[in-house]
């Protein structure tokens, strides 16, 4: 008779070895030695065998003290040897275990009925102006959503009948398969998860424990939102199947275009014609603000186009915070089309007493292209 191998050298443990112990390394072994990793090879084969048969014993407190005390003979008569359960490759009860625990919960928890199926989580687009914006707003949205069924209040059953539990998942509201080395765990299909089978469905919804129905919702739109703002309704989404929990309602916004303004988080633009004159000789101009105050931004002398002037928190508010951004006014210098004989000879007037410094910059550039020409000549 061939010599059989001890158990705990199979396993690669102590004879000390505890429970978990020898379990991480049963583990190990038996995904190395597994027949589905090693096709073809019967050394591998028996090894996995072996493997089995040595953690079926060690992990059965009362077959390792026999075990431990008479060695492989505790097991000649009819004992372990004869029940086989150890023996073969069929016994997949502790490989469950093993893609539990690498693969979570996707594999594992059976037993447990499935999780309820939350409701839809649903969008609505809003257009506002940026004076709501500004300022807030309360309104209120109509919405075509599915809500709870009011005659079976969700349960999907007709009022006044009951369910009976699940043929095929045994009420667990999961079904196990395997596939080779696989365990694949899935909601059952004929109960869709709930553990049981409605008898008569609700005539109301179909045994959906939901209806679709219009609903008017109130909504409060901060100051300082900014598009894509997203606003969130708690439960106020889709229903759940057979009276899981809703989902959410999601609100985004969307600014309008404003006359004026335009906006970049929290700061303000705008452009405003000056005259030649403002721009030459300096002034203010005044501004009708979102908040109705008027915005005085004063025009220092000799300003140029395109210049920006900046006013600090006369912008748009911070949304759920304090304060405000700041207004930037970009000035553009209109040249005037038309001009009376006598505003015609005051500029000729002007234009006669004129030494080039009033407008150091075209001076300059005209003193550049002078250089520059000279440089070709030469």
């Amino acid at each position: 008779m061939a010599m059989q191998v001890d158990y705990y050298e199979l396993l690669e443990v102590e004879k000390s070895a505890d429970g978990k112990t020898l379990k991480s390394a049963y583990r190990k072994l038996a995904m190395q030695y597994h027949p589905d990793r090693n096709p073809g090879c019967d050394v591998s084969e028996a090894k996995f065998k072996a493997i089995n048969e040595a953690y079926d014993c060690l992990k059965d407190p009362q077959k390792r003290a026999a075990y431990d005390r008479f060695g492989h003979e505790a097991f000649q008569q009819g004992g372990y040897g004869a029940a086989g359960r150890g023996a073969g490759a069929g016994d997949f009860g502790d490989l469950g275990d093993i893609f539990e625990t690498i693969f979570g919960s996707a594999f594992g928890g059976a037993g447990g009925r499935a999780r309820q199926r939350r409701g839809a989580d649903l969008r609505y687009d809003m257009e506002i102006s940026l004076d709501d914006a500004f300022h807030g707003k309360e309104t209120q949205i109509e919405v075509e959503v599915s809500t709870q069924c009011d005659s079976c209040e969700g349960s999907g059953a007709q009022p006044g009948t009951g369910t009976r539990g699940c043929g095929t998942c045994h009420g667990h509201g999961k079904v196990t398969t395997r596939q080779g080395f696989f365990v694949v765990e899935r909601t059952c299909p004929q109960c869709h998860g709930r553990g049981e089978i409605i008898e008569s469905p609700c005539r109301s919804c179909g045994g959906e424990g939901r209806v679709d129905k219009a609903q008017k919702l109130d909504v409060s739109i901060p100051p300082g939102v900014d598009n894509g703002t997203r606003i969130r309704l708690s439960g106020k989404g889709e229903a759940g199947p057979m009276g899981a929990p809703p989902g959410d309602l999601y609100i985004f916004l969307q600014i309008r275009p404003h006359r004026v303004f335009q906006r970049e988080g929290t700061a303000l633009y705008t452009r405003v014609p000056i005259s030649f004159t403002v721009a030459a000789l300096g002034g203010s101009i005044d501004i009708p603000g979102l908040d109705g105050e008027t915005i005085v931004v004063e025009i220092p002398a000799g300003i140029q186009s395109g210049k920006q002037l900046r006013k600090r928190g006369a912008g748009m508010p911070v949304l759920q915070g304090r304060g405000r951004g700041d207004l930037v006014t970009e000035v553009m210098v209109e040249t005037p089309t038309k001009l009376s004989a006598r505003q015609k000879e005051l500029l000729r007037e002007f234009q006669e007493t004129e030494t080039g410094e009033e407008c150091p910059e075209s001076r300059g550039f005209f003193d550049r292209l002078k250089d520059a020409w000279n440089d070709l000549t030469e």
